[in-house]
């Protein structure tokens, strides 16, 4: 699988961009056939999706989206937390992280919902190490907002348009947003997480 994760994604490039600012962006990142399917199985389960909390259970006014967690019921979204995984082994002999599994939920953002600034790792309470979300919504334009405003290591902040098919990498302790979509905004969120946290 290592060499079938490289020939899809460019793994040094991975690595060497978190390591520089703690982001990395992965555009092209399935098949169209994939992306399809996945996209496919994320439809046909909206109306199982539940308000997002952020702490045990409580519903926040900081985010206003949607999300239903994945496991083995949703077989097509479960191979990319299986790629994910293959990825956090190797970044496991990069960083030595210490990744043992992946958790993962597709999240849904109708027009005018939004995440406020946060952390996915608050002052390192919890073993998310590394977040990824991969866009799964087939067309998307500038204005229809929905960006995920991040700022990376050297406290610059950046801008990632939410592409079809892009994936978005970044150190889960890293303040970011999602700001306010204008078009529904559709998404598998995942986090790489350890026994515990190693960032400095």
């Amino acid at each position: 699988m290592a060499e079938t994760l490289s020939n899809l994604w460019d793994i040094n490039k991975i690595i060497n961009d978190l390591d520089n600012t703690g982001f990395s962006v992965i555009d092209q990142a399935y098949s169209e056939e994939y992306l399809q399917s996945v996209h496919q199985e994320c439809m046909h389960h909206l109306n199982e999706f539940r308000d997002a909390a952020i702490q045990n259970g409580v519903v926040s006014q900081i985010r206003s989206d949607h999300i239903l967690w994945i496991n083995d019921n949703l077989p097509i979204a479960e191979q990319h937390v299986t790629t994910l995984m293959h990825l956090a082994q190797e970044l496991n002999q990069a960083f030595f992280f210490g990744i043992r599994e992946v958790e993962a939920h597709f999240a849904c953002y109708n027009a005018g919902e939004f995440y406020a600034l946060h952390r996915d790792n608050p002052q390192k309470k919890n073993d998310r190490l590394i977040s990824a979300v991969l866009y799964l919504h087939p067309e998307w334009h500038e204005d229809w907002g929905g960006q995920l405003r991040l700022q990376d290591k050297q406290q610059n902040w950046h801008i990632l348009e939410p592409k079809p098919n892009r994936i978005a990498l970044f150190q889960s302790d890293l303040l970011h947003e999602v700001l306010a979509a204008k078009q529904q905004r559709l998404s598998i969120t995942a986090w790489m997480r350890s026994n515990h946290s190693i960032w400095s």
